[in-house]
């Protein structure tokens, strides 16, 4: 990892230079994303069947083989050992509890004139969520995308999730069934998602696609916003934590590996006020990256991007936070709720010594998928209010009418638009 010093007269350019993360789509992801979407919207099932068994190594014949249903993944639960279905429902409880205080209601209220206005809340029909199936096995990503949903009152989630060789995961499929999924296809990539978007013989389109993916998976969604909503484009994942000493250094190297572990470009980052607390915890990285299954990864994304930072002291070190606006942020410090404050641009603050990042992913409640690439300083975490909208409701009252019916009238001659302004006239005594 590198050292960089605050009090440096290059800190500001070294600084821009670590976080700097090329997110343009590649063009030759972009044309084969292109192809794929269009081939799908274009022969439905076929091609979806054609591309699963082209790169997945699957031998399916038809979609009743990619096809898994509530009975399916029921089985799938009653398979897994009793500890991980305990894990798995407690996960997803609390989640539910934590996203139920997101939910919005309707509202309204009327002037003095009678003039009813307000906002109505509703769910959106049915969506989709991705899941990813290659290098590793998420059930916390179904938990994360599907209980909000689930709490917001979706009627339909369709989760897709690529299953390479045909390999089913019990656990991804269990914690499907646990947060509510209606139907499963066990297909992924670019043309999962246009599947989702477009809707084809058997995959219903959707509403809305949630979930992370790889590059492919990333164009895709790019191109069919606009079709469907999307959640966000994320990048690599982050962490950068900031520390007092007050926490034993081999906790906070470890807090720095959960995060580098996930891919060779993930950024992890310790901002502290002593040199001699990074150089404690960079001693400590160099003791547990011996035990590391994953220290190839690890090692190749500290590298990479990772940084330690020298901050004169806790103000500027939340500037700095401020600046980075990380996806994951821990302040390992003394009095954290009140340095909280001092964070305007976080995807999920962790706060105290004892609140581990991975607490985060799995089991404390709040959503999991963040905001990445500095997206933090106008985006939020994934959530219930991201599967309602809101309508609208006005309703005009006879008296209203006269009033707002001449300020129209004023305004809409003065666009030039005089059947706006006479249908507002037509309603004046």
């Amino acid at each position: 990892m590198k050292f960089l010093n605050t009090q440096s007269p290059d800190f500001q350019a070294e600084l821009k230079a670590l976080l700097a993360f090329e997110t343009a789509q590649d063009p030759k992801i972009d044309q084969i994303v292109a192809d794929i979407c269009a081939d799908v919207q274009k022969r439905g099932d076929a091609a979806l069947i054609e591309y699963t068994n082209k790169f997945d190594g699957t031998s399916a014949r038809s979609m009743g083989d990619l096809t898994l249903t509530q009975t399916d993944l029921q089985a799938a639960f009653e398979r897994i050992p009793a500890d991980v279905q305990t894990a798995l429902k407690t996960a997803a409880e609390r989640v539910e509890s934590y996203h139920q205080r997101q939910k919005m209601e309707s509202w309204s209220y009327e002037d003095e004139d009678g003039t009813l206005l307000g906002q109505q809340i509703t769910a959106l029909d049915r969506v989709g969520i991705y899941v990813p199936g290659g290098k590793a096995a998420y059930p916390s990503s179904v938990i994360m995308n599907a209980m909000p949903a689930h709490v917001a009152g979706v009627k339909e989630i369709i989760m897709v999730v690529p299953t390479p060789k045909g390999e089913r995961n019990d656990i991804v499929l269990a914690a499907a069934y646990v947060a509510g999924v209606t139907k499963v296809f066990t297909v992924g990539g670019a043309q999962a998602v246009a599947a989702l978007a477009y809707g084809t013989e058997t995959v219903p389109q959707v509403d809305k696609i949630t979930g992370p993916g790889n590059a492919f998976v990333a164009a895709a969604k790019r191109r069919v916003f606009g079709i469907v909503g999307i959640d966000m484009v994320a990048g690599p994942s982050e962490i950068l934590v900031v520390a007092d000493g007050t926490t034993p250094a081999e906790w906070v190297a470890m807090d720095l590996f959960s995060q580098a572990e996930h891919d060779e470009i993930a950024q992890a980052i310790l901002i502290g006020t002593s040199q001699e607390y990074l150089d404690a915890v960079k001693a400590a990285q160099d003791k547990l990256i011996q035990e590391m299954p994953r220290r190839d990864i690890i090692e190749a994304s500290l590298g990479n991007r990772g940084a330690f930072i020298l901050a004169k002291d806790l103000d500027e070190a939340c500037e700095i936070a401020n600046y980075i606006a990380p996806e994951h942020l821990e302040l390992s410090l003394e009095n954290p709720q009140e340095w909280a404050k001092k964070i305007r641009h976080a995807g999920a603050i962790f706060m105290g010594k004892y609140t581990s990042e991975s607490l985060g992913d799995y089991c404390a409640g709040p959503n999991h998928v963040l905001p990445t690439s500095r997206t933090a300083r106008f985006s939020s975490p994934l959530g219930t209010y991201d599967f309602q909208k809101r309508s609208s409701l006005i309703q005009v009252s006879e008296a209203g009418a006269q009033k707002l019916g001449k300020i129209a009238s004023t305004l809409a001659h003065g666009e030039m638009l005089t059947a706006h302004a006479r249908a507002a006239e037509f309603r004046l005594k």
